[in-house]
């Protein structure tokens, strides 16, 4: 120590502190070892002070940033979601322009099959005719041949018995009369004939007419039906992959959808067929199949209202905590976490995953003010930790519709929601629901 004190020397000379009371003065000796060692204290305190706000600062400037790109990437979101929104809208829209021009053509379709049947029933009508006609005339020829074999059979006898025919020229006038009467029934029924004829091949022009207007409209229906076919198709892509990336049962869905199916409008009904029991023509079955394809579409889209698609929270968030085992923020340990947190500023509006029916709103243990919504399908939600509740029990609530404000009440370290997706009572997590539902709301 000594000789430490006196290499010290030249930097650090020894110093005395006094300390003057009313008993005397005293004084402390302060020796330049003393002196190293307050200075060095003193010098690790400034440089832990400065560490520790260094590293304060960094976190504070990071924290920034990752709000800047949670911000950043929140706009972006909502950006797509509208226009994956508007394009949801604008197939809906193609697909009830196309119905409606489907209904059109069924119409035309319709209207041409009428005159196709009367035109036909015209056609069957002058056949009978001309074979009526066709018919007497070949009586009238017949008849016409038989006088006149019979008026050379009587001249015959007659010349053969007398050697002259003038002793008959009464009943020659008779067979004479029967001739000119029966020649005139046969001109009147040539000009019915040809009169006939002249029908005939007027029908027949008209028929060829009907059946060329009848090719040309089931031009246009084939290619109307391609163009609905096709948009129904594309329609059901997007709704059919939703449904699957959920992880729930499409058949299912759609099943219990079909079977409580009571909403506005009510299922489509088939196009009617003949009603004199014939076998529907293709194009019926047809129109029948692509009615049943929008019935499908429509049960897909009810199904994909109802499950909670999307997210919960309207405004900027920040994803804090996700779905699984994780140390418990309060107590520690290894815990279950049952949903997903998502933090942001107190007030912020929460909002509906999907349509459904509230069945619990209050407050419950742990969550604090929770609102529960029952989406049909065994699936329910839950929105825990808000400080304000906007919707009570009992009440039908649409996607993205306002149900509370975010807060911090219950068993929570700060503000937040957390939300819970359950199956048949058993937590899932929420993000398959959401992240499924990126592409379509």
């Amino acid at each position: 120590m000594g000789r430490l004190n006196a290499a010290l020397e030249t930097r650090l000379p020894e110093q005395r502190l006094f300390l003057k009371s009313d008993q005397g003065t005293r004084f402390i000796r302060l020796r330049p070892a003393t002196q190293a060692a307050i200075l060095a204290g003193f010098a690790v305190v400034v440089s832990w002070s400065v560490i520790i706000t260094s590293v304060f600062l960094i976190d504070a400037i990071s924290a920034g940033n990752a709000r800047d790109q949670a911000q950043r990437e929140q706009i972006m979101y909502q950006t797509r979601l509208n226009v994956l929104s508007d394009e949801v809208e604008l197939r809906t829209l193609e697909a009830v322009q196309a119905q409606e021009r489907f209904s059109g053509a069924m119409d035309q379709v319709a209207a041409m099959q009428l005159r196709l049947l009367d035109s036909e029933e015209r056609r069957r009508e002058l056949e009978t005719a001309v074979n009526v006609i066709q018919s007497t005339l070949r009586r009238t020829i017949d008849e016409r041949d038989a006088a006149r074999e019979q008026v050379a059979t009587l001249q015959t006898e007659l010349q053969a018995d007398t050697g002259t025919m003038q002793t008959a020229a009464a009943r020659e006038a008779e067979l004479q009369t029967t001739v000119e009467r029966l020649a005139s029934a046969l001109e009147a029924t040539a000009g019915q004939r040809d009169t006939s004829a002249v029908l005939v091949a007027e029908a027949s022009q008209e028929i060829d007419r009907l059946q060329f207007e009848a090719a040309l409209a089931e031009e246009r229906q084939e290619r109307v039906f391609r163009q609905l076919e096709d948009a129904v198709a594309m329609s059901m892509e997007p709704l059919d992959r939703l449904l699957s990336a959920s992880g729930l049962s499409t058949d299912s869905l759609i099943g219990q959808v079909r079977a409580t199916y009571s909403g506005q409008g009510g299922p489509l009904m088939p196009i009617a067929v003949s009603t004199r029991g014939d076998e529907p023509d293709v194009m019926s079955l047809r129109a029948n199949e692509l009615l049943g394809a929008l019935d499908e579409m429509n049960l897909y889209r009810i199904a994909a209202e109802q499950l909670p698609f999307s997210i919960p929270v309207s405004g900027s968030y920040r994803n804090t905590s996700g779905f699984g085992y994780r140390r418990d923020p309060i107590n520690g340990g290894r815990r279950l976490h049952a949903g997903v947190d998502f933090a942001g500023a107190r007030g912020t509006d929460i909002v509906a995953g999907g349509d459904g029916t509230v069945i619990f709103a209050g407050r419950q243990s742990g969550y604090g003010l929770m609102v529960e919504i029952d989406h049909g399908f065994g699936i329910t939600t839950r929105y825990a930790h808000m400080t304000r509740l906007h919707v009570s029990r009992g009440e039908r609530v649409s996607r993205g519709e306002h149900i509370g404000d975010m807060g911090c009440t219950g068993r929570c370290t700060g503000t937040h929601l957390h939300y819970e997706v359950r199956r048949n009572g058993d937590p899932v997590n929420p993000m398959t629901f959401i992240t499924a539902g990126r592409d379509v709301f």
